[in-house]
């Protein structure tokens, strides 16, 4: 390597000679020279380090063995229509070229090449710019960007759901003050009106109020405001979360178990914050078994020693060890149209409670089983209803 690019082989190189050497050494770029037949005169150290060859491999071999099979193809014949005719294509310019490695894999280079005119014929230099930490760069600030676009509708969508919320509470209201107004009607009539219809009015107040219930529930759910802790039922916090994300189209296909142990005590929680997580386990659970075989996800709780321990289980697949690394990693979504947030967020919100979230990651024909552990309300009672 240190004598070819003369041409003279048997002649020691002079001191301007080592001195060019040197500098092509300690080049950051990768510089390769050739000659018009495309026969590698040149090969600094830097290209050692991008194509994995030493000099003593590539020297006098034709340049067609650092492409792409598509491009060595053509590149003889580019090569002689460009000293043929003098129109360059690629010549004093510079732009972006795939180029192939030892190992068989391509990747982008940037490459500029210039004409010499020595006493051995015309030599071409190609100076080659590794590609790959830019590409892996802008891959990185695309994503970025588009995930910072995702958390800005996110939270515009937050702030239209507080307020269709609130809209929609209204006229709800007015809808329930007039069955309330029919029933009463109906009951002062006595028999002259079928008990039937009674019946119906009834469940359509008791609906209706139930429809205001959730709405309530999610404008709290969306809302912006300081964490509250309070002593709170487990079996209502799951009710509630079940009845958020099962609005959706997922309860005729999927089947939801429940399996609930007796007597859990309270827990002393932020509600609405415990809600997010199961909320986010739950739709997660749904997700993932929608395309599977058996559609179930199995929801339980219990005591274990001073901590309530609940559990998401599901029919699906499993969690790979691939993605097992960064479950709980933010912007590490493995969903399409997810901003990778969910489980990070739900994990730190469960250790600021003084708990934790885990996962068992299941695979092999057995789902993953998400756990949320939560210390007991220290000051509560029992719940005998759950």
């Amino acid at each position: 390597m240190r004598q070819e690019i003369s041409g003279l082989t048997a002649i020691p190189p002079s001191v301007s000679e080592a001195r060019l050497l040197s500098i092509l050494d300690t080049a950051v770029d990768g510089i390769c020279v050739i000659d018009e037949t495309g026969r590698i005169l040149s090969f600094n150290r830097a290209c050692e380090r991008l194509f994995g060859y030493t000099a003593s491999e590539v020297i006098g071999e034709n340049i067609k063995m650092l492409m792409p099979e598509e491009f060595a193809s053509r590149h003889d014949d580019s090569l002689g229509n460009y000293l043929h005719s003098g129109e360059a294509k690629i010549i004093g310019y510079g732009r972006e070229v795939r180029v192939k490695h030892k190992t068989d894999r391509e990747f982008p280079v940037e490459l500029s090449v210039g004409e010499a005119h020595t006493p051995e014929g015309r030599q071409f230099v190609g100076i080659l710019r590794d590609l790959r930490p830019r590409k892996i760069q802008e891959e990185r600030l695309n994503r970025m960007q588009s995930q910072l676009v995702h958390f800005a509708r996110v939270n515009a969508m937050d702030e239209m759901g507080a307020a269709i919320a609130h809209e929609l509470n209204q006229p709800l209201t007015a809808v329930m003050l007039y069955l309330q107004a029919i029933t009463r009607k109906a009951h002062s009539d006595g028999d002259n009106l079928d008990p039937r219809i009674v019946d119906i009015l009834g469940k359509t107040v008791r609906e209706a109020q139930r429809a205001g219930q959730i709405i309530q529930r999610m404008r709290q759910f969306v809302e912006n405001r300081e964490a509250e802790r309070r002593s709170a039922s487990v079996g209502d916090l799951i009710d509630e979360s079940l009845e958020l994300v099962l609005l959706g189209q997922y309860t005729l296909s999927v089947s939801v178990v429940r399996d609930d142990e007796e007597n859990i005590p309270s827990v002393d929680v932020d509600p609405v914050q415990i809600q997010q997580i199961l909320v986010n386990l739950i739709r997660n659970a749904l997700e993932v078994v929608k395309d599977a075989e058996e559609r179930w996800i199995r929801i339980s709780s219990r005591r274990v020693e001073e901590d309530v321990v609940i559990q998401v289980a599901d029919s699906g697949p499993g969690i790979s060890s691939v993605n097992l690394r960064n479950l709980f990693r933010a912007f590490s979504s493995t969903k399409k149209k997810g901003l990778g947030l969910g489980l990070a967020i739900s994990k730190s919100i469960a250790q600021s409670h003084g708990g934790d979230l885990t996962v068992d990651p299941g695979g092999d024909g057995r789902g993953a089983i998400f756990t949320l552990r939560l210390p007991l309300d220290r000051g509560g009672a029992p719940n005998a209803d759950i």
